[in-house]
């Protein structure tokens, strides 16, 4: 009685043909993302002032979108970098988390 052992291809060449159409079809929807635009800035959008305030709120906002379709935390259209600018300080300057306490020294 002989015992006969499998034999295991090496030719990876059909793996190997695949490889780029995988990865076409991964970057495929990256591609057509960059084509999407966003909605044009217009007279009276949203600027640094508004977006301190957001960014103050946005965590009440956060909780509220959770359950609402009419509320976001982030405002579209917007100016841009200064809106950017002030949602983010405004989310640091009063969601700042323990950058207060790092400062701070403890008395002995």
């Amino acid at each position: 009685m002989t015992v006969e052992t499998p034999v295991i291809s090496t030719d990876h060449a059909s793996a190997k043909s695949r490889t780029p159409l995988r990865r076409g079809l991964l970057a495929l929807p990256l591609l057509l993302s960059a084509c999407a635009t966003a909605p044009a800035a217009t007279e009276g959008t949203r600027g640094f002032f508004w977006g301190l305030l957001d960014g103050a709120l946005a965590p009440f906002a956060f909780v509220i979108s959770l359950f609402s379709d009419t509320v976001a935390m982030y405002a579209v259209p917007n100016s841009g970098g200064w809106y950017d600018f002030g949602f983010l300080l405004g989310l640091a300057v009063v969601w700042g988390g323990a950058g207060g306490a790092a400062g701070r020294r403890r008395k002995r």
